[in-house]
């Protein structure tokens, strides 16, 4: 049984609010370049910076929570308030598969089912306390890009 993981999407930093202009910033004198920039409403409540490095298919999702009740501003805070590590995606050409034969092998899966993200993808998140044989410890997010057929 495979989940279907083909690579890494993207890794995504959280940002406390009012930063994320001066971390696009940085990033951008990295030689990061913005493909993407949205505000996502609904559970996940951020604003979205996708940013990519040269010509390449490697992002960075920088995501500022648009208020308290933002699940990117509960991880801010618990970070004491500074920038990190918020979660890291992995690509899937089936998301439903992908999806079903997690929850099948054990995975701790947040979401009911694949859900809509940002910039057209669907989406479901994995717990930090991904598996019921043992917790992997960081918030790991499945993307289809273009959602599903």
């Amino acid at each position: 049984m495979s989940p279907h993981l083909r690579f890494i999407d993207h890794v995504a930093i959280a940002v406390p609010q009012g930063q994320l202009d001066a971390h696009v910033d940085v990033y951008r004198q990295m030689g990061f370049s913005i493909l993407h920039r949205e505000d996502v409403y609904g559970g996940d409540q951020v604003r979205e910076v996708l940013l990519r490095i040269g010509e390449s298919d490697n992002l960075i999702q920088l995501l500022e929570p648009l208020g308290p009740d933002s699940p990117v501003a509960k991880q801010i805070e618990k970070s004491g308030g500074r920038a990190g590590l918020a979660h890291v995606a992995f690509r899937t050409t089936d998301i439903q598969t992908a999806f079903d034969d997690m929850k099948a092998a054990g995975f701790n899966i947040i979401d009911a089912a694949p859900r809509k993200g940002s910039r057209g993808t669907t989406v479901f998140f994995l717990h930090p306390k991904t598996h019921r044989d043992g917790a992997l410890g960081v918030l790991y997010e499945i993307v289809q890009e273009g959602g599903t057929e």
